[in-house]
């Protein structure tokens, strides 16, 4: 028995200098000292020893169980220290390596555009006032003149909203008015609510979203506009064109023409569309002008009194203008970009090139 556990030591220490892994140094202690190891067996053994024998036997054996204890413990802190190390070394950082450049975004066209107007407008000493895109009937079309059988209202033209039964008006509390809720079609109701809170003089821009039903290569269901007023004691309509002559002058460069056309809003008279010469031929006609040499912008006018009366300003007192554009219509003149769909389709390898 004593050769016996003697050769057990031996190639037990043998065997655990070939162990890798933890699963196989748990493999290799199970066959010593498992139930069945042979260790284990060894010891169940020491019952058919004589007296005599036991103690020698029974010291041997405990040295042998020690020692190999001993070993095994070792074993598994060697194999855990090279696991910390190898993990370590995967996580490690070459910090010699050259730095990666990281991916900086940029401004998309449609607001690099709209930053630029405002800066243009906030030059002139317009404020920018913003409102809700969720608006009420009154504020979008009542205060500013548009008669309840104007085609914008229809369901083809307007996003409306399920709810209903709001009040028109503050004004109207003691009265039975109602008022749907709608997506606003432009961001003129903002002049409504700034003109009811801001007695004269006021000037400012309504930078915003709007939304109408409509899709096609110039027209988009949600867009942004930039709307304009200036109310004062004396705002004439000369300087109206002051104003926008500046603007174009400032976006479109020097050489910029632009021209006044008699045109129709509710909410201005009298009113007008705003062309500028050609950005791709200079005026000559080409095929983005439909080679007529001009192209429209915006629309302007002069603030129809019947909206001054809705905000409760006095029109024998006070006058204004205002105007309304389309940003990507400016940006894509500017960038020129036939479809302005493509402004919303985040198609990265056109998105890159601003």
């Amino acid at each position: 028995m004593k050769a016996e556990l003697e050769a057990i030591q031996a190639e037990a220490l043998e065997a655990l200098k070939a162990v890798k892994t933890p699963d196989a140094l748990e493999s290799l202690r199970i066959t010593y000292f498992g139930r069945r190891g042979k260790l284990t067996d060894v010891m169940k053994g020491m019952g058919t020893l004589s007296k005599a024998e036991r103690p020698a036997i029974g010291k041997l054996a405990n040295e042998v169980r020690t020692t190999l204890t001993q070993a095994f413990e070792k074993a598994t802190e060697a194999l855990h220290h090279q696991q910390q190390a190898q993990q370590l070394e995967a996580e490690s950082v070459d910090i010699t390596l050259p730095g990666r450049k990281p991916a900086y975004g940029k401004a998309h066209p449609v607001m690099q555009t709209l930053e630029r107007i405002e800066a243009i407008f906030s030059q002139m000493g317009f404020q920018v006032a913003t409102g809700p895109e969720v608006e009420m009937e009154y504020y979008n079309f009542d205060a500013l003149n548009t008669p309840a059988d104007h085609p914008a209202r229809d369901l083809h033209d307007t996003f409306y909203l399920e709810a209903r039964g709001w009040k028109q008006h503050p004004q109207e509390e003691g009265e039975d008015a109602r008022s749907e809720r709608l997506l606003r079609t432009h961001t003129s109701p903002v002049q409504i609510r700034v003109m009811e809170n801001q007695k004269p003089p006021v000037r400012i821009i309504v930078p915003g979203k709007a939304y109408r039903v409509d899709y096609d290569v110039s027209h988009t269901p949600m867009f942004h506009q930039v709307e304009g007023l200036l109310v004062d004691t004396h705002a004439t309509f000369s300087e109206l064109k002051g104003v926008l002559a500046s603007f174009v002058r400032q976006m479109f460069g020097e050489q910029t023409q632009m021209r006044f056309r008699p045109h129709f809003f509710p909410f201005t008279e009298p009113s007008a569309e705003i062309d500028i010469s050609c950005t791709v031929c200079q005026g000559k006609g080409c095929r983005s002008c439909g080679h007529t040499g001009w192209i429209e912008i915006l629309g302007a006018g002069s603030v129809d009194p019947e909206v001054f009366h809705a905000v409760n300003y006095n029109p024998a007192e006070v006058t204004g203008f205002a105007f309304g554009m389309g940003v990507e219509r400016i940006a894509n003149l500017q960038f020129r970009i036939p479809d302005i769909r493509t402004f919303y389709e985040n198609d990265l390898r056109f998105l890159r090139q601003f």
